[in-house]
């Protein structure tokens, strides 16, 4: 039987969020990070949606009560960073109504991160969901890569080809195991990622599509714009593949503490009826929401502000893994 991952639109039966913990990770940040995680949650479980809420311990599902929605489902969990688009399965479908979890090595973003839990976390949440596990031999992380569910997907060779995480294979190599173990039989490659982005260049930070062959990237915002030549690059290479691409405008430069943030509306999440863009307080925001929203008529879409979350690495699709309707 033949497996593969469906595009994120496809319809979902819940959806996995992080809830953050860490004070070490979000310094200063914390109670922020977990108030705009905790309106994510909420948008989506109000649109009708059910969503399981991690959270690390009592402390934290009491803190968590007192900022979702009645809607939101918590269960508490030992795992480390929220970022369960890297750490939770991977559920692939066969089309006939079956499921399985792949799961991959992880190595803490390239041997940067590692947090009590991270390792196991994502064959955890699967068996509990009564999915077979099967585990590929090389190492990856969900946030890597994005599929437009006819057998495309899109990368980054800064993550993908990054000595610190498969050194042993080549795109070949890696191209030969997104087939085996994901369905994907033709391959975008992407240069480099967001400036600063802890991930060594995840794509959903980068590039997203909203459909079959049609990608969104951003546009620069302004001569300032730090990211401006990367995405000039990723669309001349979408656009040499044949690939439509429409763009959306940045956030522009954002910046804390003098460094130059990964500040993004391509980590937006979809979900069965809402999209969830995050947001960061710039010029552009309402801009860049309405773009998106004309993305995906068959939607809504709702901006929330995640310049909190930001601070600990990543947004609401970085935290979020979604379970595909068999």
């Amino acid at each position: 039987m033949s497996y593969a991952l469906a595009p994120e639109w496809h319809p979902q039966d819940w959806i996995w969020i992080g809830f953050p913990h860490d004070p070490v990770e979000w310094p200063g940040y914390l109670e922020r990070a977990q108030e705009q995680i905790a309106a994510f949650a909420s948008a989506v479980a109000d649109s009708g949606q059910e969503v399981r809420l991690l959270v690390r311990d009592e402390a934290n599902r009491a803190r968590a009560l007192e900022l979702v929605s009645g809607k939101v489902t918590l269960e508490t969990r030992r795992y480390g960073d929220v970022w369960l688009r890297d750490t939770g399965p991977l559920v692939v479908t066969d089309g006939h109504g079956g499921r399985k979890a792949m799961r991959f090595g992880f190595n803490g973003w390239g041997g940067k991160y590692l947090m009590d839990g991270d390792q196991d976390i994502g064959e955890e949440l699967a068996r509990e969901a009564g999915l077979e596990v099967e585990t590929g031999d090389w190492i990856l992380e969900g946030g890597a890569l994005d599929g437009d569910g006819t057998g495309l997907v899109v990368t980054t060779q800064q993550c993908l080809l990054n000595p610190n995480r498969n050194p042993h294979l080549s795109p070949a190599d890696i191209e030969m195991r997104l087939k085996r173990d994901l369905g994907y039989d033709r391959v975008l490659w992407l240069g480099e990622g967001l400036i600063n982005d802890h991930t060594d260049g995840h794509v959903d930070n980068l590039a997203r599509f909203v459909g079959p062959n049609h990608l969104t990237l951003p546009g620069a915002t302004g001569p300032e714009d730090p990211n401006a030549a990367i995405y000039a690059d990723a669309r001349a290479r979408a656009e040499a593949m044949g690939v439509i691409v429409t763009q959306v405008p940045s956030p522009g430069r954002v910046e804390a503490d003098g460094r130059i943030e990964p500040a993004s509306y391509m980590n937006f999440a979809i979900t069965s009826t809402l999209v969830v863009v995050p947001i960061y307080g710039t010029p552009h925001d309402e801009d860049g929401v309405a773009a998106i929203a004309a993305l995906f008529p068959d939607r809504d879409t709702v901006g929330i502000m995640a310049d909190a979350v930001l601070a600990g690495g990543g947004s609401f699709h970085c935290s979020s893994q979604q379970m595909p309707a068999a």
